[in-house]
């Protein structure tokens, strides 16, 4: 059995610079920085494999000291739960400000753990450290090193100190992405990864807890709670999936009146959807789907990734027979139309109600966008639908499909190479997609149809 990476937890007051810290070791951008006190709110996690032993860096909100922030107490809680899970404790200080009393309280409580710490001492490239270095060697830390977040001085050498401070014999996860992998911020192609995305207060978080087992997202009435994209991992049927939690998407207007934090999360919450193999689009049930959902649902499906529907407080409806679930799929696939050929199931994330079910789905549509049709048989069916309803050129003039082929997966790609037309009539691309899903299945998955007027080279190249 492989060993689990130990873990390290970067601790330390609200805008020492741990989120800066964790993007530069990571060498991802996965943490939100801003000057902003408080920004970071969930923990997040990355691995950090290597040959000669690797960790897992964790990034938690500012634990210590007062904020604003009214989910302040429920960051709290969440560090705690990372603090006392962490194998090595990394405790960043800011060299400008120098000792303040909230150090203090937080070298306190790393002690009373009974952990291996290193004290990283952040900002050191500013001439106005020099004097507060001095003052922070007085908590009586060892190792210390000197760091700058931002610029990447002296991390090289916090990593070289937290690798001596781990564990002996702490070998790398076999089942952990290489360095290279961390590096990009990408995944294994072994990993199925599901991006959680929709509307502020949705239920997203609950969601994710719930799939979990755990309360690993902060979860409150608070629209816009989650701010970082948060990826977590769990076996599910002897599968690794790799699930993100998003911030929720606003209309743009609101998203501008939130200022450049909510701007960033939400373009951090579109390279989720990107990144993912399939998308559940998280919609309350209670208020069905809006216009923002049909917004977040056109982006996911235009970068051709797999969507599931869900909707979410299906506990809290007063009626739920089958006359009114399909009541409401009704009126979900009038609102977005588009998606009808994405599955719709009815949660409550709040009690689990057929969140395994959800899960099943998911694999499904994952398995869906890379199936391939063999071109022998694609060829057979394309001749059988376009003689049942033959095709026309914009120019009204008739079309011969003389060769069919499956360019790609994820999602499934086909070109139609033609005697004269370069484009065909929408609604035709409408019912050829609709054929193709009714005789090979593709649920969940957009299809992506071209049409090429086929030269002699391509006459040549199809029968090759």
């Amino acid at each position: 059995m492989p060993r689990a990476l130990p873990r390290v937890v970067l601790v330390g007051r609200p805008n020492v610079g741990k989120s800066t810290l964790f993007n530069r070791m990571t060498g991802t951008r996965r943490a939100i920085v801003t000057p902003i006190a408080g920004t970071t709110r969930d923990v997040l996690a990355h691995p950090m494999p290597a040959a000669d032993g690797g960790f897992v860096l964790t990034d938690t909100g500012g634990m210590f000291g007062k904020s604003a922030d009214p989910l302040h107490e429920l960051v709290v809680e969440q560090g705690r739960k990372a603090l006392s899970s962490a194998d090595l404790i990394v405790f960043v200080v800011d060299g400008r400000e120098g000792l303040v009393a909230g150090d203090e309280d937080i070298a306190q409580a790393i002690r009373s753990t009974g952990r291996p710490s290193v004290l990283a001492i952040n900002k050191t490239d500013d001439r106005r450290a020099a004097a507060g270095v001095l003052d922070l060697y007085r908590l009586g830390f060892d190792p210390i090193v000197e760091i700058s977040a931002e610029h990447g001085r002296g991390v090289g050498d916090l990593i070289d100190e937290i690798r001596r401070k781990l564990p002996p014999g702490a070998a790398a996860d076999v089942d952990s992405p290489s360095e290279e992998d961390a590096r990009h911020g990408s995944h294994r192609p072994d990993e199925l990864k599901v991006a959680i995305v929709g509307r502020p207060n949705a239920g997203k978080s609950s969601l994710v807890n719930h799939l979990l087992r755990e309360d690993r997202m902060i979860v409150s009435p608070v629209p816009g709670t989650t701010r970082d994209p948060v990826d977590s991992t769990f076996t599910w049927h002897r599968k690794k999936v790799r699930i993100v939690d998003t911030a929720g998407m606003r209309k743009a207007g609101r998203v501008a009146r939130g200022g450049a934090l909510e701007t960033l999360s939400v373009l951090l919450a579109r390279r989720a959807v990107a990144d993912a193999d399939v998308v559940v689009l998280v919609i309350d049930a209670m208020i069905g789907p809006t216009d923002q959902d049909a917004a977040i649902a056109g982006e996911a499906d235009a970068a051709g990734r797999g969507i599931v529907i869900a909707l979410n407080k299906w506990d809290l409806r007063e009626v739920r027979t089958q006359e009114a679930a399909e009541a409401v799929d009704d009126e979900v696939r009038r609102r977005l139309p588009f998606l009808d050929y994405a599955p719709i199931i009815h949660i409550s994330a709040k009690t689990g109600e057929r969140t395994p079910r959800l899960l099943e789905l998911v694999d499904r549509v994952a398995v869906e966008r890379r199936r391939r049709v063999p071109t022998h048989a694609l060829n057979t069916f394309i001749s059988e639908a376009t003689a049942a309803q033959p095709p026309v050129s914009d120019q009204r003039r008739a079309v011969r499909v003389l060769f069919a082929a499956q360019t790609g997966v994820a999602p499934p790609t086909f070109v139609l190479f033609t005697n004269i037309a370069v484009t065909l009539h929408f609604s035709y691309l409408r019912y050829l997609m609709n054929r193709l899903r009714d005789q090979y299945g593709f649920a969940g998955t957009p299809i992506r149809l071209h049409v090429r007027r086929r030269t002699r080279a391509a006459g040549r190249a199809s029968h090759a």
